[in-house]
């Protein structure tokens, strides 16, 4: 089975579980949040998808989200101006975000000195890491 349909498949289950039906308004929000662009807003999803003619409505698509949320398919980013931004987690390794204050740009990166340190500062008090997120705010060096 190709990862597309395993993930669809899982989708679907999830769904289920929630009591509801894999109609095409769903599927078209799976497809545009989890094989679109990267951090969007709800309202820039909404505005492709009808830009591609599907009819969804904006309670669909954050219901929609909220399950696909919910079910650990994408993660929710609240970058601290006010609006929330949605981006895939399938197919995408783990990562941090340093977010710019003054621009909104948003940049990935991956360290495995901070991956380091951060489960041995968790050890040390006699944990175990289930989920991390970084989100640097920064500004440009003048």
């Amino acid at each position: 089975m190709r990862k597309k349909d395993e993930y669809r498949k899982k989708f679907e289950k999830a769904l289920h579980k929630e009591s509801l039906k894999l109609t095409s308004q769903r599927s078209a929000i799976f497809d545009e949040v989890i094989y679109g662009d990267k951090h969007r807003e709800c309202e820039e999803i909404c505005a492709s998808l009808k830009d591609k003619d599907y009819n969804v409505s904006r309670a669909t698509v954050y219901r929609t989200l909220d399950i696909l949320i919910k079910y650990d398919f994408i993660r929710k980013m609240d970058i601290g101006d006010g609006s929330l931004r949605y981006e895939t987690k399938i197919g995408h390794p783990h990562h941090d975000h340093m977010i710019c204050v003054e621009t909104g740009e948003i940049t990935e990166f991956v360290s495995e000195e901070i991956e380091s340190i951060q489960e041995k500062i968790a050890k040390k008090y006699g944990y175990k890491i289930i989920k991390a997120n970084h989100q640097l705010f920064v500004k440009p060096l003048k």
